[in-house]
């Protein structure tokens, strides 16, 4: 539940993006570096957050998190200058990456549990979350303010925390021993070559998510302003990408044991490449759509599989060096994408994201035999 509403905050703040671009005169290069908040507040909180599951356990950092992203949503559309929204999104983003990280904490204590590779179960409940956020977004778009729409997700946010937060603290969270029972410290125990390893894993993670955040936050603009289409479609784009994450998702633990890991991570990178080119460079906003929908599935799994990766050879470090590693890529791409656009084009910046994805392939291949190192 906690990852489904993550999602769904997420996608009821980028389908307003565009509302707010408006109502703060912002630019696509100044509307990038107001969306730097959220990078840099989410950076510096996935930092401390380890360090907060650590001392009080996922469990509860969850829960407090749970309440501050929702309260933090509302204030980006009472802003109307990009200076102002930088500020609040450096709040919102704060709140964003905390949740992360504790979430991403609770549920590899649970498929360590489960002995299955059924990470990608957890990501597909906050690409579930994305979907119904944005096509909710889409509906009301047209019809209700960005101030009144962000207000009753703050509303639903809360309400969700103050039914799953009781039942997730009922059930105490493992707080990582001071050694291993291998008698392994950590990430500090592993070789260089192992925490080399553990890097290139947190890259493809980077890679992905980059395509991720780029889409999130400029694809109902490209939709809306280079293929001219109406809000509520362009308000689809973002919900059309995340159902197709969300079914690659679903079936990621049976792709995963069909296929193995470094197929799944090729073939993924691969298609979702030939996806954001035809979502990029589409001369109609509905091969635009299809576009996305490709890139959803081929990205779908990549991130689990990386972060799971790092796991298997390094334990929670391992996880927490992929994901920040990861979540930076979908955070600091769409400012990325902004400089690209106002030097260019919208279009032009986000063929960046089919770049990144054959790189995650490349990578991905590379790494074959890491997880024995």
């Amino acid at each position: 539940m906690f990852f489904a509403l993550d999602g769904f905050l997420f996608a009821g703040w980028v389908v307003r993006i565009p509302a707010i671009k408006q109502q703060t005169g912002a630019s696509a290069s100044t509307l990038g570096l107001a969306l730097l908040g959220v990078s840099a507040g989410a950076v510096i909180t996935m930092m401390l957050t380890g360090r907060l599951c650590r001392r009080f356990g996922s469990h509860p950092v969850t829960v407090v998190c749970g309440v501050l992203l929702p309260l933090s949503i509302a204030l980006p559309a009472q802003t109307h200058s990009a200076l102002s929204l930088g500020v609040v999104l450096l709040v919102f983003g704060a709140a964003y990456g905390g949740m992360n990280v504790a979430m991403n904490s609770a549920a590899v204590d649970l498929v360590a549990a489960l002995r299955r590779p059924v990470m990608p179960s957890f990501h597909a409940a906050f690409s579930l979350g994305g979907m119904i956020g944005a096509g909710l977004g889409g509906l009301v778009a047209g019809g209700l303010s960005p101030s009144a729409h962000l207000l009753c997700l703050t509303g639903i946010g809360l309400l969700v925390t103050a039914f799953a937060g009781p039942v997730l603290l009922r059930y105490p969270s493992r707080k990582p021993a001071p050694k291993a029972a291998d008698g392994e410290a950590g990430p500090r125990g592993l070789s260089g070559r192992a925490r080399r390893v553990v890097i290139l894993f947190g890259v493809i993670a980077l890679c992905t998510a980059y395509g991720e955040g780029a889409l999130a936050d400029w694809g109902a603009l490209h939709l809306e302003q280079d293929l001219h289409a109406h809000p509520g479609v362009a308000a689809a784009g973002y919900s059309l990408f995340a159902l197709a994450m969300t079914a690659g998702r679903l079936t990621g633990t049976a792709l995963l044991e069909r296929l193995g890991q470094t197929r799944t991570l090729v073939a993924g990178g691969t298609t979702a490449a030939a996806g954001m080119l035809l979502g990029s460079l589409a001369p109609t906003a509905w091969l635009a759509l299809v576009g996305f929908a490709v890139t959803g599935l081929g990205l779908a799994n990549i991130f689990p599989v990386a972060v799971g990766r790092a796991g298997e050879l390094a334990g929670p470090g391992g996880v927490a060096a992929a994901s920040t590693l990861g979540y930076g890529g979908m955070l600091l791409g769409p400012p990325a994408i902004g400089f690209l656009a106002d030097w260019s084009s919208l279009p032009v910046a986000l063929t960046t994201v089919a770049l990144l994805a054959v790189a995650a392939a490349a990578l991905g291949y590379g790494a074959r035999n890491a997880a024995h190192t």
